[in-house]
């Protein structure tokens, strides 16, 4: 159902939430020029909207005091290609959408990018760039095989390599990593991904299921792949969600509890229906550990109890602040 065009008109609007509309066409309004459609919105929220990337841009531009931006199950086919620049952009939030790529412009106060469920074409990937976001302390979940991850000269692709690693994001604290460990291919893109982030100091990991597995990396493949900075050196928390027992989640967390100096805290879930009890599930992660690791670091082991491949997040508690880590709660 069209959206009514005199909602552009409402300039007194603070907060706007839109759901199940197609937004009006904006290619005749004028753009730039100092004009706000919106100059007082702080929080905009999209909700299955239909809606092309030139409107949205549109809509954008047009709200120049707008801090919490949130986007969630757009229903058109074509995918978007979101543009972000605003001075006070805090919180960005896309959530089972269908993307083209996705560009952080010009954001110097923005915090947040929150990333789930995106869809893409066949065949083809998200493009994330990160440009000017000198605040943006949490990040996730990227997707191996999903985001093709561009910083500065960076860029990660499908081969895990990269043209130039010397550009980072050094202000990241918190990330949060979807991966198929069943997929050599997004596996192999992992260290590359972890080490434009070297100053990561709580690490997320949701282990997707898969129907087929392409091959398995082992412990040997992290070895070579060279020091990972904040592994070795700033993660102090690591949590690791819908854990199966697949040999390269094992190869991986090995890695992590052999290199990972300051590690205090790790958490591991178990996925319902891969062990028959939690005494499994530990049992199995204590095969990765060190000996007398435990002096060092706490292990926390439980199995998940919530839908398969873990809750969906929320949109309110990635828009609230005092939640310093909502990745610990999704």
């Amino acid at each position: 159902m069209p959206l009514p065009a005199e909602l552009l008109a409402a300039a007194t609007l603070t907060r706007l939430f839109l759901g199940f509309w197609k937004f009006p066409d904006t290619s005749a309004l004028p753009r730039g020029g100092g004009a706000a459609a919106f100059p007082n919105l702080r929080e905009l929220v999209l909700s299955a909207m239909d809606i092309d990337s030139r409107d949205l841009d549109f809509l954008l531009d047009g709200s120049p005091a707008l801090e919490k931006l949130g986007i969630q199950g757009r229903i058109s086919n074509k995918g978007i290609r979101l543009r972000l620049v605003g001075q006070r952009l805090r919180c960005v939030q896309l959530h089972v959408s269908a993307v083209e790529s996705i560009a952080v412009v010009d954001a110097p106060r923005l915090e947040r990018l929150f990333l789930s469920g995106s869809r893409m074409r066949e065949g083809s990937f998200i493009r994330l760039k990160i440009g000017n976001a000198p605040k943006l302390r949490l990040l996730g979940y990227l997707e191996p095989g999903t985001h093709m991850l561009e910083i500065g000269n960076s860029v990660i692709n499908f081969a895990g390599t990269s043209s130039n690693l010397r550009s980072m994001a050094p202000s990241v604290k918190v990330l949060g990593l979807h991966v198929r460990f069943g997929v050599q291919n997004d596996v192999k893109m992992l260290p590359a991904f972890l080490k434009c982030f070297p100053n990561v100091e709580t690490l997320h990991i949701m282990s997707e299921k898969t129907k087929e597995t392409t091959g398995k990396l082992n412990l040997k493949f992290w070895q070579e792949a060279g020091p990972i900075e904040s592994i070795q050196s700033h993660i102090k928390t690591m949590t690791f969600r819908e854990f199966q027992g697949d040999p390269s989640e094992a190869s991986f967390l090995k890695f992590v509890f052999q290199t990972a100096q300051i590690l205090k805290d790790a958490v591991i879930v178990g996925a319902k229906g891969n062990f028959t009890s939690i005494p499994e599930v530990i049992r199995k992660v204590r095969t990765l550990t060190p000996e007398n690791w435990g002096s060092k670091c706490s292990v926390h082991i439980s199995q998940s109890s919530g839908p398969e491949g873990g809750q969906l997040f929320s949109l309110r508690a990635g828009f609230e602040f005092s939640i310093s880590d909502p990745f610990r709660y999704y």
